[in-house]
């Protein structure tokens, strides 16, 4: 990547007081360490539309016309404000890589929102107004809560999808021939493969007719294929199943001692000892030195900048 990564977030999280309360939900990781490599696109829904800080607070009411966004003290119904102000706001939002979202947030929440039913019960199975609008609008951008990602798991998860839809729309916009498809998707052949192989293997098979259909549908059925296969989260099994196979390329490059504390370090892996890291730095260092172009090439040996340290936790 030549430029920083472009992410939408709910402003209170950059640490600004647009809070009902007046406050804000700072959080350290994004703007300390992520924001290294970010430039973030903020935005905060409901001041937007000019309801102010403070504020009296909004909530979601399920009604038998659909959910509504209530202020909560008036009773006015506000979901007509805001839809409108959505559909316009996120045209600003069409060349971002991702998006971060306040968790329980009648307009921001992505999943688990307060839905209240009448004057006692409320289930918690609603989502945000406007996170309702940006996945409507934008289906394969990575999207996540802020508070999933205290989750080590699903933070390297959404962050590996990130840099993922990152380098495909780089990918796009070289103009690439039939011939370029192949050579992208060999590269996160690993990548890929560690989140869900039958679903990489059908990835394959459009690849593999890129010289009998049209370029343009083919490279729109690729990239929806590619950012749906990248929701399913990695596990330590395929992660395993990945380290094998790359290693498998250097048993003829190394001595039987380098293979044997390699399989050793996968093994400790797989058994939940060492982090991915640990495997991981030990296959690079004979992938730089002994690997094949083929090897060297795999995004999956560095699919982000190793000072995220995501591999550290998971």
């Amino acid at each position: 990547m030549t430029e920083r990564l472009r992410l939408g977030i709910s402003e209170c999280l950059l640490g600004r007081k647009v809070r009902w309360d007046g406050g804000h939900k700072h959080d350290r990781y994004l703007t300390d360490t992520l924001g290294e490599w970010v430039e973030w696109v903020p935005t905060c829904p409901e001041v937007e539309i000019g309801l102010g800080t403070p504020r009296p607070p909004i909530r979601i009411v399920a009604t038998g016309k659909g959910d509504r966004l209530v202020v909560r003290k008036t009773g006015e119904d506000i979901t007509g404000r805001m839809t409108a102000w959505a559909e316009q706001a996120l045209e600003g939002f069409a060349g971002v890589d991702g998006f971060v979202l306040k968790k329980d947030s009648p307009s921001c929440g992505m999943e688990r929102v307060r839905r209240h039913h009448g004057d006692q019960q409320v289930t918690r199975d609603g989502r945000g107004v406007f996170a309702a609008a940006l996945l409507e609008r934008y289906p394969l951008l990575p999207v996540e809560e802020e508070g999933r990602l205290n989750d080590p798991g699903l933070r390297e998860h959404f962050v590996a999808r990130v840099f993922a839809y990152r380098r495909w729309k780089d990918f796009l916009a070289t103009g690439p021939s039939a011939g370029a498809l192949v050579a992208f998707h060999a590269a996160n052949k690993m990548a890929l493969h560690s989140h869900h192989p039958g679903e990489y293997r059908a990835l394959g098979r459009l690849v593999a007719g890129a010289g009998t259909t049209g370029l343009g549908a083919l490279l729109d059925e690729y990239g929806t294929a590619m950012m749906h296969l990248l929701r399913h989260r990695a596990t330590r099994k395929r992660h395993t199943d990945v380290l094998q196979h790359l290693a498998g390329h250097l048993k003829k490059e190394i001595d039987a001692e380098d293979r044997a504390e390699l399989a050793e370090l996968i093994e400790s892996y797989r058994q939940g000892v060492v982090p991915l890291v640990v495997p991981l730095t030990m296959l690079r260092h004979h992938a730089r030195r002994h690997g094949s172009e083929w090897l060297r090439s795999q995004t999956y040996l560095q699919p982000y900048p190793d000072e995220l340290m995501l591999r550290n936790h998971v």
